[in-house]
């Protein structure tokens, strides 16, 4: 073997090694079910999300189909500046399960439900890049083993676990 060869193999090999496997995507969702408010319990935050407190995300489908959101968050504590965002959710004609979000036109951001349990109240939201996670409930806190079952599930799909950034909540009953 020549040593050209064997630096292309070695390249190779090294490469399919760090490469992620295709990240999974819930195969159905009920559109209906996943509509309403979904806190955000934990994320790699996005620019925008740096800092965030009480953040919660809500949908709404609007009477083209498409997703009406909205998001909503405390600037850097939870007496921090209110901070809203109204980005539009596109959903794949593939599956229900993939949807495009447009902050603005015309781009629209990949964004995959990669995990819903049974009773819709726990989430994670993701994309291929695995630039990006989200794990929103329904409730802004959820078990410690609840946490830790989805921080695995999440790490498994190819994110650092590392990088997963818990997102301060208050009761509902502490908010204003």
């Amino acid at each position: 073997m020549t040593l050209n060869h064997w630096l292309i193999t070695s390249f190779v090999l090294l490469a399919s090694c760090t490469a992620n496997k295709p990240i999974t995507t819930v195969d159905q969702v009920d559109l209906d079910r996943f509509m309403g408010d979904w806190y955000v319990i934990a994320n790699i935050p996005t620019f925008i999300e740096e800092g965030a407190f009480n953040a919660v995300e809500s949908y709404a489908r609007d009477a083209d189909g498409h997703i009406a959101t909205t998001f909503t968050y405390r600037q850097d504590s939870f007496d921090g500046e209110l901070k809203t965002y109204h980005p539009t959710g596109f959903v794949s004609q593939e599956s229900n399960g993939v949807w495009g979000m447009q902050f603005v036109w015309p781009i629209k951001a990949e964004y995959r439900i990669l995990y819903l349990n049974e009773d819709y109240s726990q989430t994670v939201i993701g994309r291929s890049a695995r630039d990006y996670v989200w794990l929103m409930a329904r409730t802004p806190q959820i078990s410690d083993a609840d946490y830790e079952k989805l921080l695995s599930f999440i790490e498994a799909q190819g994110y650092e676990r590392s990088k997963v950034l818990k997102v301060p909540q208050q009761s509902l009953l502490e908010r204003k």
